[in-house]
């Protein structure tokens, strides 16, 4: 046997192959609340919450980013909805031997840029120089901080119930809870096809962006129980990682998932699903339904105008449904694999 593209693609086959072949042998690694085997998004130790991710995409300079923005961008938002505060990075460098260094440069201004944006420190890293047929690879860690907004948010979701984490878990869903989506989804992997040689006149560029910008200011208004930033495997994946983790079902409404008309258009027309694209700027996330009202309203107000209630979590049946725009219900399953290559 060998190892498949698919089983490092964020889909159902890579979930297998972690279950399989890492978490069986480290699982019960623990310093903190959360566990390896808990597949969360961060883990945790002493106080803080810490997270690495690599990162392949193909081109590694793309609309609106490059492989710096998605390194900073994608490891600080993997901290931010565990409502940690993006502390501190590692950089390490892995670049194909006769890389432009004008496009090592762009990249790395990216990574300083974001950095500066999110007031965060760039502490270590390390620099390869290989033969290989990958223009880059990046390798990210990061260190998030516990934090008076994530204390605000974990406050008022225990005036409505008992919450026994210490930061917001991708297990947190009851029934009831509102789901929210950020903003508009499939953006990021539009972007990389585009990028690919698809002659598609199309305004579209990735949504990456660090989510703690605007997050920090919708955690003080509270009542987040769960989060996840839906990347490789998008939005399908994410919600059924929640559901499966909480124990819930979800239900969503199509016609409420927020979706650019030329993103829907330039899939349909691929036969591609955007509940399974990538997204880099994106969170979905749970919310005591009494709270989900203000939630919506602070991430409108923090610049998040295409943020949407797209469902609930219910006790109806333990599946990711979707009501269709043609008043149906269809079971959204976990896709098996990402189905773009290299796309973060």
């Amino acid at each position: 046997m060998i190892v498949r593209r698919e089983d490092g693609a964020g889909g159902k086959f890579m979930m297998e192959f972690l279950k399989k072949h890492i978490v069986s042998r480290f699982g019960d690694c623990k310093l903190g609340e959360i566990a390896l085997a808990d597949m969360d998004d961060s883990s945790d130790l002493d106080g803080f919450a810490f997270t690495t991710d690599s990162y392949v995409v193909s081109p590694p300079i793309f609309r609106g980013g490059s492989i710096g923005s998605l390194a900073i961008c994608g490891t600080s938002n993997d901290l931010a909805v565990m409502g940690a505060q993006p502390y501190a990075f590692s950089l390490s460098l892995i670049i194909q031997e006769g890389f432009e260094i004008e496009k090592l440069e762009k990249i790395l201004d990216d990574v300083k840029f974001w950095l500066s944006k999110l007031d965060a420190n760039l502490i270590t890293g390390d620099t390869k120089v290989v033969e290989a047929n990958v223009d880059m690879i990046i390798n990210t860690s990061g260190i998030g901080i516990r934090n008076e907004h994530l204390a605000k948010n974990l406050e008022v979701v225990r005036e409505f119930r008992g919450y026994p984490y210490s930061w917001i878990r991708d297990c947190g869903l009851k029934e009831g809870d509102v789901i929210i989506v950020s903003g508009n989804i499939a953006e990021h992997g539009v972007a990389i096809m585009l990028e690919r040689g698809f002659e598609f006149e199309l305004d579209v560029k990735s949504d990456v962006y660090p989510v703690w910008l605007f997050l920090k200011d919708v955690l003080d208004v509270g009542g987040i129980t769960a989060m996840k930033d839906p990347t490789r495997g998008g939005l399908a994946s994410a919600l059924n990682e929640m559901a499966e983790k909480s124990g819930v079902g979800i239900l969503i409404e199509e016609e409420r998932i927020p979706i650019r008309d030329e993103v829907k258009g330039f899939c349909e027309l691929l036969g591609l699903d955007p509940l399974t694209m990538a997204n880099e700027g994106r969170v979905v996330m749970g919310v005591v339904a009494d709270m989900a009202d203000d939630v919506l309203k602070a991430l409108h107000k923090a610049g998040q105008k295409d943020a949407e209630i797209i469902g609930y979590a219910t006790s109806e049946f333990e599946e990711v449904v979707m009501e269709t725009v043609v008043g149906t219900r269809k079971v959204v399953p976990p896709p098996m694999a990402d189905p773009i290559p290299r796309v973060c």
